[in-house]
């Protein structure tokens, strides 16, 4: 399921981006989806190398430069290491700066009330959050006015699934932290936005769908649209949010969900 948004406004042309977790699912339509419309792509990956490779080869074929980063953003630990390394990419293109930032890399969760771990609680604050905000610090210097940052919420942030606490509120901290980051950034002319979509067909789900066979019909059931989502139908409204389309929305929530639980 592609759309060809290359003729429209979501015009990336001559741009630069960042996708944490790009290798896999939403996040290599996303890389995919940014270079289509014309932009050169860095992406992360943490552990598979021959994904991550597949990805830089497929936007090479699109005719647009890329570069796949192995980092775990887990934390901090890898974040200046990071910034660094987008910074000698950036020069090594000749570039002025990173127009696009995607907070994709994330982590699930699934703990009931009464059973929730600190252990838990920490792997999920450290991933989903932490490490969204400290890479955002670290490339500050980077960003070029006028650029966009977009990060990968959920729509667990709208509606409550029994034992997704923890995911769906740290999910809302994510979210909300774009509404600040587009109030202090506002001045530099950089927009930032929230893409939360509702239960996708990926292997981010792939364990729970086949555990319980029922989860499969239950969300087609409660979706508008009569369906689950797949990656395909994210990473188009993330360029659209990056590019001059898009460029008076910040500080926004734009669900992608089908109309999941409407």
């Amino acid at each position: 399921m592609t759309t060809d948004i290359s003729s429209s406004l979501v015009d990336l042309q001559g741009r630069t981006a960042l996708v944490t977790g790009g290798s896999r699912g939403v996040g290599r339509d996303i890389a995919t989806r940014l270079a289509e419309a014309g932009a050169d792509v860095m992406f992360t990956y943490r552990s598979r190398a021959d994904a991550a490779e597949e990805v830089v080869a497929s936007i090479h074929a699109l005719g647009r430069r890329a570069v796949a980063v192995q980092a775990d953003l887990t934390g901090t630990g890898d974040v200046a290491r990071l910034a660094a390394e987008v910074s000698a990419t950036l020069e090594g293109w000749d570039a002025p700066g990173l127009d696009v930032l995607v907070h994709n890399a994330g982590v699930g969760s699934h703990q009931a009330v009464g059973s929730v771990t600190e252990a838990e609680v920490d792997r999920v604050f450290a991933t989903n959050y932490k490490s969204v905000v400290f890479l955002t610090e670290a490339l500050l210097p980077t960003l070029r006015e006028g650029g966009s940052i977009v990060a990968i919420g959920t729509g667990l942030t709208r509606f409550s699934l029994a034992g997704m606490g923890i995911y769906g509120s740290l999910k809302a901290a994510l979210e909300r932290y774009m509404a600040y980051l587009a109030v202090e950034l506002g001045p530099r002319g950089i927009r930032a936005n929230a893409v939360a979509p509702g239960a996708l067909d990926t292997d981010f789900n792939a364990a729970a769908l086949e555990a319980n066979p029922g989860m499969r019909p239950f969300i087609e059931g409660v979706t508008a649209l009569g369906r689950m989502g797949v990656a395909e139908d994210i990473g188009a409204v993330v360029a659209m949010l990056a590019s001059p389309a898009g460029r008076w929305i910040t500080g926004q929530r734009i669900e992608a969900s089908g109309g999941m639980f409407l």
